[in-house]
């Protein structure tokens, strides 16, 4: 079973590293995406966010612990990453779109490690749905850390430092395989916390980049993306 959960954590990893190398594939032939597109990509990745706090964060968040608990610890998550994105925003330091694929990411792999044991099914459909996520999340990270003219260290690393950040998911899978039981409270609270975060940053950073004049490619990105959260969601169900 441990190797089964290896093997799914490295998938999603890997879709995070895919995300960013396209990401990088953009900037080397800047042509290749037309602009509208890109918001097209930028707003699928709101979208699938939006689906997984609405479709598993927040619903399987909340069976886990009493109503009060559930929205202590969301706004708990909203508080603590305004201060890290403002943090990162007053040191030039962009990673509020890599913050935003960590926040999924990180639970949702805690959840694939504790349902492992109990229903194989879900775990592998969770890991298709971490996967679906990551690709325009990362490449959304990798836009963010080299947009044009940024002057941080990490600009000319961007695709390692993603990549990076991905494999964290394979360990946060193996503490939930090892230290939660899919019914434990703190799960739940995780799970909570780690929505409330995603909804700030949606509004804070991903909505505004998905903008765009007379053009109807952002919105329907979004809506496709909550589309395939809504396919998981009923897969799993």
């Amino acid at each position: 079973m441990a190797l089964d959960l290896l093997i799914l954590l490295l998938i999603a990893a890997f879709s995070a590293a895919a995300g960013g190398a396209l990401g990088q594939w953009e900037r080397i032939h800047p042509n290749w995406m037309k602009r509208e597109w890109r918001h097209g990509v930028i707003a699928f990745g709101g979208g699938a966010l939006l689906a997984a706090v609405s479709l598993v964060l927040v619903p399987k968040g909340m069976e886990l612990q009493p109503a009060w608990a559930s929205l202590a610890s969301f706004a708990a998550g909203a508080l603590v990453f305004l201060m890290c994105d403002r943090y990162f925003s007053n040191h030039g330091t962009p990673l509020s779109q890599l913050l935003a694929m960590l926040l999924d990411f990180v639970p949702e792999a805690i959840v694939v490690g504790a349902v492992i044991t109990s229903n194989y099914g879900e775990a592998l459909f969770l890991t298709l749905i971490i996967a679906a996520q990551n690709i325009p999340e990362a490449f959304n990270a990798y836009r963010e850390i080299t947009h044009e003219g940024a002057k941080n260290r990490m600009a000319n690393h961007a695709l390692l430092v993603i990549s990076l950040a991905s494999l964290s998911g394979v360990a946060w899978g193996f503490f939930g395989y090892f230290v939660f039981r899919p019914d434990h409270v703190l799960l739940g609270s995780i799970m909570t916390f780690c929505a409330g975060g995603i909804v700030y940053l949606v509004f804070r950073d991903v909505a505004p980049q998905a903008r765009l004049e007379r053009a109807w490619y952002p919105s329907m990105g979004a809506v496709i993306g909550f589309m395939v959260g809504i396919a998981g969601h009923a897969f799993v169900a």
